[in-house]
C-alpha cells in the first residue's frame, strides 16, 4: 500500500472548476486508519492511499452525490479552514479514483497484482472456519505440534532422510516436488478462504525472494478496506491451516513411533516427507525480511504503509549509496514506517544470514543426497540409463533455483544496458 497526497489546508481562490457540478466516483471503500487518516481505495483495482482525514469527509460527500462547492462546504465545517476541492479532485482522477467510463485497471506494481480477483465461497460458508472456536482449535494444533516435538525430538524432521519417500533419492526428489506444490497451494488456499469470510476476494501468482526462490503469492489487497483487527485472520490463515495440517500427521507418526498403530512402513514414509515439507515452509513463513505472512502482520500491527520501501531506502542511507531522489522520498515517508524502518533495516540486514541457516538446516542436507546420487549414476557415462534418470531429475529439482537467478541475472543485465 502507497501514501498518496492528501489535501487540506489551501484556499479556493483562483482555483479553476465549475463549483456546482458533481464528480462521478468509482465505488470506493473508506476506512479509518489511525487518529488523523483514513485509507480510501478502490477495491476492484488494487489502488489504495491514505489520506487525512478531511479528504474522507470530502469523498463521502462526492460518492453521496454532493456538489463539488457542498463537499467544500462540508470539508471546511470539519477542518475549520477552506478547502481546495477541485484540486483534490483533479488529484483523485489522477489515481484512477473517478469513474470515467473506462473499464479499471489492476494496479500492476507486483506479478501478482495481474490477475484477477477470485470469490467463488460463499461468506457464509466460509465464516464459521474463522470464528473463535476454530482459531482456537487452530492454536491448539500448532501448540500440540509444538509439544511432541519437544517430547519426542526423534520425530523432527531429518531432511537428508525424511525428504524421500522411496529409497530411490531420484525418484523420492520427484515425489517431493508435487508434495511442496500441494503444500503451498493450500497454504495460499487457506488466505482466500479467510478472505471470503469477510466478503472480500483474493487473487494468486508467483514472485521472486533474494533473486533465486520462487514464491507462491495471495494478493490480499481488499484487506484494506475492512479495519486493522479484522485483517489478521486472513493474513494468518495460512499458517494457521498450516499448524493442522502438521499436528496430524505428527500425531499419527507418534502412534506409530510408541507402537500404538502398526501402520504401513511407506504410508509412514509418506507422513514424514509431509511433516519435513510443512515444517520447512512454517519456518519460512517467519522469516518477515522476506515479506512473508508475518512481515504482513507486522506491517499491520505497526499501521506501516510502505515498509519496505523505506527500509530499503534507510540501508541505501546507511551505506552511503541513497540518491537525491530517494532522499526526498524518505523526507515524505509515513512516521510509522520511519519509526519500524529504523530497525527493520538492520533485520533485512541480517536477513539474508538466517535465510543461509534455514537453507543449510532444511534444504541443504536434502539437495546433498541428491547431488551425491545424481554424482554416482552420472558417472556411469551417457550409455547407460541410470545416466539419464540421474540427470533428468537433477534437471528437475534444480530448475525452481535456476530459472529464477537466470531471470534475475537478465533483468539486472537489462537495468544496466539502459543506465549505459
Amino acid at each position: 500500500m502507497r501514501t498518496g497526497p492528501g489535501t487540506g489546508g489551501r484556499g479556493m481562490t483562483g482555483v479553476d472548476g465549475p463549483p456546482r457540478s458533481t464528480v462521478r466516483l468509482r465505488p470506493l471503500s473508506l476506512v479509518p486508519e489511525g487518529d488523523d487518516e483514513v485509507l480510501v481505495g478502490d477495491p476492484e483495482t488494487g489502488q489504495f492511499v491514505a489520506i487525512p482525514k478531511v479528504g474522507g469527509v470530502v469523498i463521502e460527500a462526492l460518492l453521496r452525490g454532493a456538489t463539488i462547492a457542498e463537499a467544500a462546504g462540508e470539508a471546511e465545517e470539519f477542518a475549520g479552514q477552506p478547502v481546495d476541492v477541485p484540486s483534490f479532485v483533479e488529484t483523485l482522477r489522477e489515481l484512477g479514483f473517478v469513474d470515467e467510463g473506462q473499464q479499471a485497471a489492476p494496479v500492476r506494481s507486483a506479478p501478482v497484482q495481474g490477475g484477477r480477483w477470485l470469490d467463488g465461497v460463499r461468506q457464509e460458508v466460509a465464516r464459521p472456519f474463522f470464528g473463535r472456536v476454530a482459531w482456537s482449535c487452530y492454536a491448539a494444533c500448532a501448540v500440540l505440534a509444538l509439544a511432541v516435538f519437544v517430547s519426542r525430538p526423534g520425530l523432527f524432521p531429518d531432511p537428508a532422510t525424511d525428504a524421500f519417500v522411496v529409497d530411490d533419492i531420484g525418484l523420492g526428489s520427484l515425489i517431493l516436488i508435487p508434495l511442496a506444490t500441494a503444500a503451498t497451494a493450500i497454504h495460499e488456499l487457506g488466505h482466500w478462504f479467510a478472505a471470503r469470510a469477510l466478503g472480500l476476494g483474493a487473487r494468486f501468482g508467483m514472485d521472486r525472494r533474494m533473486g533465486f526462490l520462487l514464491v507462491f503469492e495471495t494478493d490480499l489487497t481488499q484487506l484494506w478496506t475492512v479495519p486493522r483487527r479484522k485483517r489478521y485472520g486472513p493474513l494468518l490463515a495460512g499458517l494457521a491451516l498450516d499448524s493442522v495440517l502438521l499436528a496430524v500427521p505428527l500425531v499419527a507418526r507418534l502412534l506409530i513411533d510408541t507402537g500404538a498403530w502398526a501402520a504401513p512402513r511407506p504410508l509412514d514414509a509418506v507422513l514424514a516427507t509431509w511433516i519435513y515439507v510443512k515444517l520447512t515452509a512454517m519456518l519460512w513463513q517467519c522469516m518477515v525480511f522476506l515479506r512473508t505472512d508475518l512481515y504482513a502482520v507486522l506491517v499491520n500491527a505497526l499501521g506501516c504503509r510502505n515498509l519496505w520501501r523505506v527500509s530499503t531506502l534507510m540501508l541505501r542511507r546507511a551505506v552511503g549509496r541513497l540518491d537525491a531522489a530517494g532522499a526526498a522520498e524518505l523526507a515524505d515517508a509515513h512516521p510509522a514506517d520511519e519509526r519500524a524502518g529504523r530497525w527493520f533495516r538492520w533485520v533485512r540486514f541480517l536477513g539474508a544470514v538466517l535465510t543461509l541457516v534455514w537453507a543449510g538446516l532444511f534444504l541443504a542436507p536434502s539437495a546433498w543426497e541428491v547431488l551425491r546420487w545424481a554424482a554416482g549414476r552420472l558417472g556411469t557415462g551417457p550409455a547407460t540409463g541410470q545416466f539419464w534418470w540421474a540427470l533428468l531429475c537433477t534437471a528437475v529439482c534444480l530448475a525452481p533455483f535456476v530459472l529464477p537467478a537466470a531471470l534475475s541475472v537478465r533483468e539486472r543485465a537489462r537495468r544496466l544496458t539502459s543506465r549505459t
